[in-house]
């Protein structure tokens, strides 16, 4: 995946974490998600379409989620109460919409978010299109960010170009 579509999302997060929750957030080296890696129990899901398409994941454990949103909220709401998945998805609508206002030049829109409560659930995003995950930490807890976006164009050379990115390697 070209990096020009990860480095908004690190700047978002960091962004919106620090001025929506007074936050820091340590972001992580971006890598390529495997099957094998962690899923998280809470997670904001956001659409991209236009000259980008694909989907954001913001995902957390419960515990780093409740506390995030009682940041945010400037209460405490229990992964439970009926408002908790909307903080959850004004998070991840914040942060895709940073990211997406640094995608100059392209027409790019997002969706309304939704929002998956429940322990080890999987998001599945498109097949021929790689996820890259984001780690991030903060004093509330590991959370990550999970992009699996292309160029609307898309292709069997642009699906290759993405995996050779997001590996390191030439084509």
């Amino acid at each position: 995946m070209d990096s020009s579509y990860i480095i908004p999302f690190v700047n978002s997060v960091e962004s919106v974490f620090e001025t929506m929750l007074q936050l820091p957030v340590k972001v992580g080296e971006p890598v390529m998600k495997r099957s094998g890696d962690p899923a998280y129990d809470v997670s904001g899901i956001i659409g991209m379409s236009g000259d980008v398409e694909g989907s954001v994941v913001l995902s957390f454990p419960t515990t780093t989620a409740e506390r995030v949103v009682s940041l945010f909220t400037g209460m405490e709401l229990a992964h439970t109460h009926e408002d908790f998945p909307d903080a959850i998805g004004e998070l991840i609508n914040m942060i895709t919409g940073g990211a997406k206002a640094k995608f100059t030049g392209k027409d790019v829109n997002i969706s309304c978010p939704s929002v998956v409560v429940g322990s080890d659930h999987v998001v599945f995003g498109r097949k021929d299109v790689v996820c890259i995950l984001i780690p991030c930490e903060s004093d509330c807890g590991d959370f990550c960010v999970e992009i699996s976006i292309r160029k609307q164009s898309g292709g069997a050379a642009d699906a290759q170009a993405s995996t050779d990115a997001a590996t390191g390697q030439a084509s």
